[in-house]
């Protein structure tokens, strides 16, 4: 199969694919050398068996245009594997989200198939059919493609389709259609694919810092997100994270001192990038003390809610497998330290479906209603004698933001 390589032959492709109810999408891209991705190869397959297409970006003259009207059209589902990345492409180039979009990876975890399942295992568990990733990290912008990256390129879409199909009639019988709508939310909002450089301190994670040096960090990866962007090169490739956090705790002031750090490469006080990390360590240290953001402090677990913490976590795992759905879109393990520890817990495991599947019976078991127990060698609920209170409502629903890969 060649790709596509002119924009007539992608315009008929797509005018062919606008008529489908849903398009089985994947992309190849790399990105170990750049900020930004770049995209090497689109494969796109139909409902039925009859049409499968894959568009070659980098052909001279190619415009993606029709593709990315496609992309938009809304009577046509685009069914994707774990998205985001695909997504960000597509937000990339064209400032826009797919839709309507369904991701297999989130259907899946809302059907018991684990946590971030990948492709490979999906294919295998619904289908019982193998496929050759031998192709996956293979330079995708040497051309002509070989014929072994050509068979995967179409086997990801073609076995895509049959996955979907299998999903959707699962969803379809046990009625969790709204689940995975819900869990899509952070995935189609353009936000999540919007990158802020003043935001870029929290991808360091930063632990323990001052106010002072936290002010300083702000400023650090901003420089460092601009310059990145700016010669869309690796972040690394300015500055590593622990360089940026030792600049924020020693907030150099000159050369001389920028020169004394060990973290940042040897030679770095003399490059043009010095002069700007110094302007941006000197705002830092200008910046008021309202305008700094404050790091997340964890509140302590009370004396002896430890053991009851362990104790939501099994139930946790219990209630999943009794309902077939993955431990991750229910409840993270900060869910339940602040479920253990407050009373009047605000997190997504007691809103909506998760407080149906999980939620309830945990506050049920934190008030002495409810106890764990084995019979026959098996776990159970079991309610506590004299103790009749009914659990509480589920709360109003809101966004859940705990998506991303």
């Amino acid at each position: 199969m060649e790709p596509i390589r002119t924009t007539d032959e992608l315009a008929q492709a797509c005018r062919r694919l606008e008529r489908e109810p849903f398009i089985t999408v994947d992309t190849e891209f790399i990105r170990d050398q750049t900020y930004w991705p770049e995209l090497c190869l689109v494969q796109m397959a139909s409902a039925d068996d009859d049409a499968v297409f894959l568009v070659d970006p980098l052909a001279k003259d190619l415009s993606l245009d029709p593709l990315f009207a496609l992309m938009n059209a809304e009577k046509v589902t685009k069914v994707m594997h774990a998205a985001r990345q695909d997504i960000e492409i597509f937000h990339n180039l064209a400032g826009l989200v797919p839709r309507p979009l369904f991701d297999t990876q989130v259907a899946a975890m809302v059907c018991g198939f684990g946590d971030s399942v990948g492709y490979e295992a999906l294919v295998k568990r619904t289908l019982n059919e193998t496929i050759d990733k031998s192709s996956r990290f293979t330079d995708w912008r040497r051309r002509p493609l070989s014929t072994q990256q050509i068979d995967y390129a179409v086997a990801d879409v073609t076995h895509l389709r049959r996955v979907y199909v299998e999903l959707a009639a699962q969803l379809a019988q046990n009625g969790r259609e709204a689940w995975v709508t819900e869990e899509m939310a952070t995935l189609l909002d353009p936000a999540t694919y919007t990158l802020v450089p003043e935001d870029a301190w929290k991808r360091i994670k930063p632990k323990g810092l001052n106010r002072k040096a936290l002010g300083v960090l702000v400023e650090v990866a901003a420089w460092r997100e601009r310059e990145a962007q700016a010669r869309n090169v690796p972040r690394a490739r300015i500055a590593k994270d622990e360089a940026l956090v030792e600049v924020a705790i020693q907030a150099p002031q000159s050369k001389e001192q920028l020169a004394g750090l060990r973290a940042l490469p040897g030679g770095f006080a003399n490059s043009r990038g010095a002069k700007a990390l110094l302007e941006a360590v000197a705002r830092g240290l200008a910046k008021p003390k309202e305008e700094i953001p404050s790091l997340p402090r964890p509140k302590p677990l009370h004396p002896g809610a430890g053991p009851l913490l362990e104790l939501l976590k099994v139930l946790l795992k219990m209630k999943c497998a009794e309902h077939g759905v993955a431990q991750k879109l229910v409840a993270s393990t900060a869910d339940l330290e602040i479920i253990a520890s407050e009373d009047t817990a605000d997190v997504p495991a007691l809103i909506g479906w998760r407080h149906d599947v999980f939620g309830a019976d945990a506050l049920a078991l934190k008030r002495g209603e409810l106890a764990l127990a084995v019979r026959g060698g098996t776990l159970h609920l079991m309610p506590v004698k004299g103790e009749h209170a009914e659990a509480p409502p589920p709360r109003r629903r809101r966004p859940r933001e705990a998506i991303a890969r």
